[in-house]
């Protein structure tokens, strides 16, 4: 027989998984070995460059580059600064941000460390070292420049040259439309011995550091990352969404040449982004350290490989919680659909009829409306449905995450109420979990390295039903409670990362993750009674509404970007 404990633990679990997922590293002392990645010691670096806003052109862009030229020299680098002009719309945009005609060139910084086997083609970290106009820019880039210099300290610690030449690019212009990476990756002849390339960025300031992009045919270079990196954190879900975004950064330009890269990148503390408060002080060290770690791992082993990595079939990659990280062909997928399906089919076996089916997809058809419609909007009462601060928006991210999150609780508890109450789970569960399997049936044909978020779930719920089914009693419930706290702890932490990349455009991104978040929970309930749904599916409403209108009602947060014409 259920009881509220096996529901409050799953959420419970479900809640700290996500908070440990979530949750940057802890910084690494200055005291740390001479070999280790140490955010402390980078620290330094971050303080020198991030001391006042430096975009591309400006005097204290000049002192930051001067100072990077003498820490390069200073690791045993041979350094050049090369120059070039601006692009027309570089210099539209920085005449625009400086309110008068500004000429400025881009000046990319080039360092060279020899390998023991000239003939290798080069590892190349690249971070851009410009800020956006009115930000000190810490985070961006100055946590990328910083992680770079710690990364070529630690390698030079052990004393030994590496295999294969090792470059630096730290490029200007990035902010203006990438025109010092144009420049390198177009004309500069050193760019001929780049064979692969590891490019750091953030938008924001803190969060976990995941590797989001990467060339294309990735396989090789994915199963190196896995057994490279200690605790490796990336999702080719990023890597799919992130090619059909019109984003970009400096590793835009290369990829466009076909040159093998991994790009790495935070986006916690959103409000921070090209903001005048992103400060050394406002930088989350954790991020530092997370993004340090894994480049510097992963640089040892590209700079030590053999042959660097070719091209191979795409592959599917996630990391869980941080803590495992998996990678696999992408018709593996097949197999997990295949499984999930089987498994929920031998819950319904005998016991789910064709009536069931209509009423379970029916629920999930209401369920994917309703929240659609209140999620947008929810958006349009926040301040949505007029002219946007895209920078402001930013700033409210976490109020807007939270909005979304009631509104979906919202909508499950009034087509539950509705549709569900007083009906037996058991015999409904399959057939809610039917829609979402044929949808990530359509997924996995169409996209294969990006429907895992859809199986996952679904396996974990599969199992958690046939277990159930098999057992029942208490074996059953845990079996279940188990099954929603990883399952709904990954979605937790997968809505939180959508949310953070692109919720306050796109809320209705939360559906698919909080929705099937609900399918793993629904089993635990004790029963649903209507009235008791309606009045939470309104309380929660209302508290949406509030925070929407606490977002609308505020003025323009101070972090906005000093360009954005807000101030």
């Amino acid at each position: 027989m259920k009881s509220w404990t096996n529901l409050l633990a799953a959420i419970a679990g479900a809640v700290l998984l996500a908070l440990f997922a979530t949750t940057t590293p802890r910084p690494v002392a200055a005291d740390a070995p001479a070999a280790d990645f140490s955010a402390a010691r980078a620290m330094a670096d971050v303080r020198e460059i991030a001391r006042a806003p430096h975009p591309t052109g400006s005097a204290e862009n000049a002192r930051v580059r001067a100072y990077l030229m003498q820490r390069l020299q200073s690791l045993g680098m041979t350094v050049t600064a090369n120059a070039a002009p601006l692009g027309a719309e570089a210099q539209a945009r920085l005449d625009k941000w400086a309110g008068k005609p500004s000429p400025a060139q881009a000046v990319n910084l080039v360092a060279t460390l020899p390998g023991r086997d000239p003939a290798r083609p080069a590892l190349l970290l690249m971070a851009h070292h410009d800020s956006a106009w009115g930000s000190p820019g810490a985070p961006d880039d100055g946590t990328g420049v910083a992680a770079i210099l710690e990364v070529v300290r630690a390698i030079r610690a052990s004393g030994q040259a590496p295999e294969r030449m090792l470059i630096v690019l730290f490029t200007d212009a990035e902010e203006l439309g990438l025109d010092g990476a144009e420049h390198f990756f177009n004309q500069d002849p050193a760019h001929a011995k780049v064979g692969v390339i590891v490019n750091l960025e953030a938008r924001g300031g803190g969060g976990r550091a995941s590797m989001f992009e990467t060339g294309t045919q990735n396989g090789a270079m994915i199963d190196l990352f896995a057994r490279s990196v200690r605790h490796p954190v990336g999702t080719s879900l990023s890597v799919f969404v992130y090619n059909k975004l019109p984003n970009y950064t400096d590793y835009t330009v290369a990829k466009k040449q076909s040159v093998p890269g991994f790009n790495f990148a935070f986006i916690g503390r959103p409000g921070l982004y090209h903001s005048p408060l992103a400060t050394p002080d406002a930088l989350d060290q954790g991020s530092l350290q997370d993004i340090g770690r894994q480049t510097l791992d992963l640089s040892r082993a590209l700079l030590a490989a053999p042959e660097l990595p070719g091209k191979a079939p795409d592959r599917v990659f996630y990391d869980l919680f941080g803590l495992v990280f998996l990678a696999y062909p992408g018709w593996a997928g097949w197999l997990i659909l295949a499984a999930a399906a089987g498994a929920y089919g031998y819950a319904a076996w005998g016991r789910t009829t064709l009536r069931d089916l209509g009423r379970g997809a029916g629920a999930v058809l209401a369920l994917i409306l309703v929240d659609g419609v209140l999620l947008f909007a929810g958006n349009l009462v926040s301040g949505a449905d007029g002219k946007v601060n895209y920078y402001d928006r930013l700033a409210a991210i976490p109020r807007l995450e939270i909005q979304a999150l009631l509104l979906c609780l919202a909508a499950s508890a009034l087509v539950a109420g509705l549709l569900l109450a007083r009906r037996p789970v058991a015999p409904l569960l399959p057939a809610i979990a039917a829609p979402w399997l044929l949808l990530a049936l359509v997924a996995q044909a169409l996209a294969p390295t990006a429907a895992f978020p859809l199986q996952i779930p679904l396996l974990l719920g599969g199992i958690g039903a046939g277990v159930a089914r098999w057992r029942g009693g208490a074996a059953g419930n845990w079996a279940m409670t188990v099954a929603g706290a990883l399952g709904v702890g990954y979605m937790l932490t997968l809505a939180h990362q959508l949310f953070q990349a692109m919720g306050q455009d796109m809320p209705f991104l939360m559906v698919v993750p909080l929705g099937l978040g609900g399918l793993l929970l629904l089993p635990l309930f004790l029963r649903i009674e209507r009235p008791r749904a309606m009045q939470e599916a309104a309380v929660l409403g209302v508290l949406a509404l509030a925070i929407a209108l606490w977002v609308r009602l505020d003025p323009v947060a101070a972090s906005a970007a000093v360009y954005s014409g807000f101030h």
